[in-house]
């Protein structure tokens, strides 16, 4: 019994290694963004990998550390229900797409109302600016 109970152990520590490795190599995102999305000449685009860490996203290796520790529930969108402040932070939008962690995703970053402006400083670490406080 308590061979079957070792054999199990490294097997589950092994499946868990492997899948660690295999998810951060499936993550690569094309950002897309636009300091103004009414002026397309404004358009910038940068790629990221992990794992190992590469492309031409400004904030690479902090990047793939944010998308490691929280995955694709990052982009996910403000629920349509939701009350959102009347705040305008820009014309800025930057475009997500590719996959993390195997897992395909697509997200319009924008900074319309106070809820895209959270969800903007949330991926702080995709798009140009301060790391929000």
């Amino acid at each position: 019994m308590r061979a079957i109970l070792a054999v199990l152990v490294v097997l589950a520590g092994l499946t868990a290694g492997a899948g660690a490795g295999a998810a951060g190599g499936r993550t690569a995102l094309r950002v897309v963004y636009y300091e103004d999305a009414r002026e397309p000449e404004t358009r910038i685009v940068w790629a990221l990998r992990c794992d190992p860490v590469g492309g031409t996203l400004p904030r690479r290796t902090a990047a793939c550390r944010e998308l490691a520790r929280t995955g694709v529930g990052t982009l996910r969108p403000v629920p349509p229900d939701r009350a959102c402040t009347e705040i305008y932070g820009g014309p800025m939008v930057a475009i997500v797409t590719g996959r993390i962690d195997g897992r395909r995703v697509w997200a319009k970053l924008r900074r319309d109302d106070g809820c895209q402006i959270e969800r903007w400083e949330r991926n702080w670490f995709l798009v140009p600016g301060e790391r929000p406080r």
